[in-house]
């Protein structure tokens, strides 16, 4: 489990296409109320810009699952899912992902009965993984369980309130008041997809395809540019981007000046640049530029959709916030077992950790003297982005002994 998560603080959830080619994923069914309900909403949990709703299935539950537009078909990383749910005609499949592995083994089932919030579905075909790669548990704190996207989104108009973290989904067709701008939407391989446009130094002005992914907690990743690797700032730092189906994602961090959506308009955006052989020489990801995550998203309450190819955007209060990257140079995860732990996963080569002679698994056991186990992943993540050229006291365990070490917030890009 450890070795694993040492790819997973900068997650980059770019799930792969799965090949679903039996009658159960042609025939899916939708989510739907019982009676003459039309609406309902539920309160969502979010952590490193990720919306995590709770989910039942066949019964039991509730688990935790990430709400994300960027996968279709369900995807249960939590194998201990298969014994406690008692799932049966498993059938064994392959799946293509991104990073520089190969195909990964999993299994199909079609017994999935889910619930979220009054709405349900039955016979919804999920992928399963035979080994949880991804280790999201550790990445935001609490036990999740797997990713829930396209089913619930093709299902219902759903309004992601990332305000006040409420979840709001109504039937199409229901007379509901849509607030926001417009902005165009194509549905490709049960994703969204939309157009924006985006001003670099190399480039000038270019209108990007995007697939939209609220699962991806970055700002925005630009893959490829006409068939080639999108040119990155003189200026990016290389970076370890997070972990895909098929294994690690390296490349660079930088920012792009300027970028549109609809007719907003933000600044300085931290932009990852993923390998090209990693990412955008896959086959099924050409015609597309990149990918528009929730560090742009969770700036705005959005109206997905899906039957009227749109979604609407409204900015909220976090509208504002500066785009900021680490500046410690500290990649770190959580175990929670018997009592909250974190680990630093990486170090960044010539930064403030690596200088102050931090280093992977090191245990963090205070941060400028207050314990780790009074801390969230965000308040950790929040110290590490806060300032430039602040001093930062941070104690570790290592090898039976107790290390405390100063380290200078630098920002790098």
């Amino acid at each position: 489990m450890r070795c694993l998560n040492l790819f997973l603080p900068k997650l980059l959830l770019m799930v792969a296409v799965i090949h679903l080619v039996d009658a159960a994923a042609a025939n899916a069914q939708q989510f739907s109320f019982a009676g003459k309900r039309q609406k309902d909403a539920i309160n969502f949990t979010m952590v490193r810009n990720l919306v995590i709703v709770p989910l039942y299935i066949n019964g039991k539950g509730p688990f935790n699952f990430i709400l994300d537009t960027g996968v279709g078909p369900m995807i249960i990383t939590d194998t201990t899912l298969v014994k406690s749910l008692d799932l049966k005609n498993l059938r064994p499949i392959k799946i293509n992902g991104l990073g520089k592995g190969v195909e990964i083994d999993a299994f199909l089932s079609g017994d999935i009965a889910a619930k979220i919030g009054r709405a349900t579905i039955s016979n919804m075909p999920a992928a399963i993984l035979k080994e949880d790669i991804f280790g999201l548990s550790s990445y935001v704190g609490t036990r999740i369980y797997g990713l829930l996207g396209h089913s619930f989104f093709n299902s219902f108009i759903v309004e992601l309130k990332y305000a006040n973290k409420r979840l709001l989904f109504n039937l199409p067709g229901t007379k509901k008041k849509i607030r926001g701008e417009k902005i165009p939407v194509q549905i490709i391989n049960s994703k969204p997809y939309i157009n924006i446009d985006i001003e670099t130094a190399e480039l000038g002005k270019v209108t990007a395809k995007m697939v939209v992914d609220n699962g991806a907690s970055h700002a925005i990743s630009l893959e490829t540019y006409e068939e080639k690797p999108f040119p990155a700032p003189s200026n990016a730092i290389q970076a370890n981007l997070g972990v895909g189906l098929s294994g690690p994602i390296s490349g660079s961090i930088g920012r792009i000046p300027l970028v549109h959506l609809g007719s907003f308009t933000m600044k300085d955006v931290i932009t990852s640049y993923p390998i090209y052989s990693d990412v955008a020489a896959k086959t099924y990801l050409r015609g597309r530029n990149g990918n528009l995550g929730a560090d742009i998203l969770s700036r705005f309450n959005i109206i997905f959709d899906y039957a009227g190819e749109a979604m609407y955007v409204r900015q909220n209060q976090y509208y504002k916030r500066p785009f900021e990257h680490d500046m410690s140079g500290i990649e770190f995860f959580m175990e929670e077992i018997d009592k909250k732990r974190f680990f630093i996963s990486r170090i960044e080569a010539n930064s403030p950790a690596e200088q102050s002679g931090l280093m992977p698994e090191d245990e963090i056991l205070t941060i400028n003297f207050v314990r780790t186990s009074k801390l969230s992943l965000n308040d950790i993540t929040r110290i590490f982005r806060s300032e430039d050229g602040k001093p930062v006291f941070i104690s570790v365990y290592r090898n039976g002994s107790v290390l405390i070490r100063l380290i200078k917030l630098k920002k790098r890009i």
